[in-house]
């Protein structure tokens, strides 16, 4: 599971930047997804190609109808699936250290907020596309039912064959875990994207409060009209959250 450690450890690095909602997200992505998928998927469809068992002995024949049933293998698409999906976190979390290592005015902290946020933004609008994607690609290849038994009707198998599939009802209600945790999925995706957008992006230079349009109140010299912005009131490390 090293490889699956080190793309959690690169999803983790992304919440320092997420509002709550795409805080739900991340926790859905690693133990829904990445954990099911580590611990449990790989029993499911290991032996996927091994098991499926056609009723003839023409060479050739059962790789071509393990072909037809399966143009991808499940545990593949799903691997596949959490590779795209964590490509624009990957290109974000890059861009932010970018960020964050600049020189100069350009780097601090306020200037770098507002740089971050249009490119947040926009990984998590490329994230919804992989989703919905993904998820139509799954209905439209595999359907939302395994079925325990295949009928080939490619050459070279001599006439129409029947194959059979280990474990369908197991892979069936996998399918629709994994199925209905890209419908949660995508939602909080949806909701985190309405969240950026009607929050805006931060003020210029961190400022917490708008000068008073009527001037100072009654009794207030005439310097307390406005607060002062400083450089410490700017949100720290790139943050996005509310």
């Amino acid at each position: 599971m090293g490889e699956w450690g080190f793309l959690s450890s690169l999803l983790d690095a992304v919440q320092e930047h997420s509002p709550m909602v795409g805080r739900f997200w991340l926790v859905v992505m690693l133990l829904f997804r990445i954990l099911v998928l580590a611990t449990v998927g790989s029993d499911v469809f290991e032996d996927e190609q091994e098991e499926f068992v056609c009723n003839t002995q023409q060479p050739g024949c059962k790789p071509v109808c393990y072909d037809a049933a399966f143009p991808i293998s499940h545990y593949r698409f799903l691997v596949f699936h959490i590779v795209v999906l964590s490509a624009p976190a990957a290109l974000f979390v890059i861009f932010a250290v970018h960020q964050a290592a600049k020189p100069g005015p350009g780097g601090a902290p306020g200037q770098r907020t507002r740089r971050l946020q249009p490119f947040y933004v926009g990984s998590v609008v490329a994230r919804i596309a992989a989703e919905l994607g993904f998820l139509l690609g799954q209905a439209l290849l595999y359907g939302f039912r395994v079925q325990p038994l295949f009928i080939c009707r490619r050459r070279p198998c001599p006439h129409h064959v029947d194959c059979f599939v280990s474990r369908p009802t197991e892979k069936t209600v996998f399918i629709h875990f994994y199925f209905v945790v890209g419908l949660v999925s995508a939602l909080l995706s949806l909701a985190e994207l309405a969240h950026l957008l009607r929050k805006g992006p931060p003020p210029r230079g961190g400022c917490c409060r708008r000068p008073q349009e009527r001037g100072p109140a009654l009794g207030q010299p005439a310097g307390a009209a406005e607060e002062p912005c400083h450089p410490h009131t700017a949100p720290l490390h790139g943050d996005l959250t509310v």
